[in-house]
């Protein structure tokens, strides 16, 4: 019997969404389901999707951090002509395949641009397929209408809305309380964890180091400059520090750190074998990005969060407190990110030591692939 996925997967930024799908994917063919991801971004190099089959969409990016724009490979923006190609090359392929299951990354919670390909897909496969969403523990305020509109198609579309988090933890309606209307949908299965890639340099690698690291790097720079500052200050040069810069940092800003970076200090790009970093380093500052997070805790070192928030973006800051609250981590609320503040919270981390408190529940992957598998009748 066919066990078919198509897995819709549409990150326009950073490369959090991304990574999980890849991990996701990876379980899913672990499972023994063919994993087809319909790929609309740009490629990821550290997105590894495995076994899973890769069929491009013509990839789109955000213009800025304000979403203002989208633009195409040319760096064009899109338009109508752009839309129908995509819309037409997307429902082919679902033709194609047929797939027992279709799996959409963050829809119809975000990405709410693509509804113009998106809804035409899943009136397609109403009443075909089972119809899933996979969704991050912590959303983004909506206001009431658009609210209104994403339990609509909630409602309308979607068989299962999988929420990778512990419903104990942050329960969904936490951060959207319409959720309460599909609570029957709603299954929760632990918190995605990415496993690392082989290390370059051995099982030492990051041994004793202090990690600095901001996810893909988009929004890292101030956590960067500060970090540069703390460095340099007496208590920490018996440390060496690695920064690892994001492939989405912009250039001038790795210029300017490399060029007053001392010499215990050492700037590259993120690394595939990141969680061996944190497993052997002295401490971890980093933003509080999902993944980031779920890397540090399955590490279990002592680590300071430094989240990303500014206008609407809470998730990482109610994600940090919530994780604070448990003594999974040490916080540093993102308005008081200065050189002294930032100093005196990572010297109070290596004093702290590892977390005592117990992880969470980190086998998402597994628990995503299992449902998923049940959805397409196998069991």
């Amino acid at each position: 019997m066919s066990r078919r996925v198509l897995f819709y997967v549409q990150h326009l930024l950073g490369v959090g969404h991304v990574r999980r799908a890849a991990a996701l994917a990876r379980a899913m063919t672990a499972e023994k389901l063919e994993v087809n991801v319909a790929l609309g971004g740009f490629r990821v190099a550290l997105a590894d999707f495995g076994a899973a089959k890769l069929h491009q969409l013509a990839p789109v990016r955000t213009a800025d951090m304000s979403f203002s724009a989208l633009l195409d490979e040319n760096g064009t923006p899109v338009d109508p002509a752009w839309w129908q190609r995509r819309r037409e090359a997307l429902l082919a392929l679902y033709e194609r395949l047929d797939p027992q299951v279709i799996l959409t990354e963050h829809f119809p919670f975000g990405r709410g641009a693509f509804k113009k390909e998106l809804v035409p897909l899943l009136d397609a496969a109403k009443g075909r397929a089972r119809i899933a969403c996979s969704v991050r523990d912590v959303l983004v305020g909506a206001s009431e209408a658009k609210a209104s509109k994403i339990t609509d198609l909630v409602e309308r579309y979607f068989d299962h809305v999988l929420v990778h988090g512990v419903e104990k933890i942050i329960p969904l309606d936490a951060t959207f309380a319409p959720a309460r209307r599909f609570a029957e949908k709603i299954s929760y299965t632990g918190y995605v964890a990415p496993p690392g890639l082989p290390c370059r340099e051995g099982e030492n690698a990051g041994r004793g180091e202090i990690i600095l690291s901001i996810g893909g790097g988009a929004v890292g720079g101030d956590l960067l400059r500060a970090g540069l500052t703390v460095a340099s200050q007496e208590r920490f040069r018996g440390y060496r520090w690695r920064f690892l810069a994001g492939s989405n940092l912009e250039s001038h800003v790795l210029r300017e750190l490399e060029a007053r970076a001392p010499a215990h200090v050492i700037i590259e790009p993120a690394r595939p074998d990141f969680p061996t970093l944190l497993a052997n380093c002295a401490l971890s500052i980093s933003q509080g990005g999902y993944n980031t997070v779920m890397d540090v805790i399955t590490a279990r070192c002592p680590n300071l969060i430094v989240p990303f928030a500014t206008g609407s973006e809470s998730e990482q800051n109610f994600r940090a407190r919530r994780f604070e609250a448990l003594g999974l981590i040490n916080l540093l609320p993102p308005g008081r990110l200065n050189a002294q503040a930032l100093g005196d919270a990572a010297a109070a981390a290596l004093t702290a030591g590892v977390p005592k408190t117990a992880r969470p529940d980190m086998n998402g992957a597994v628990e995503t692939a299992r449902l998923i598998r049940k959805m397409t009748g196998s069991e």
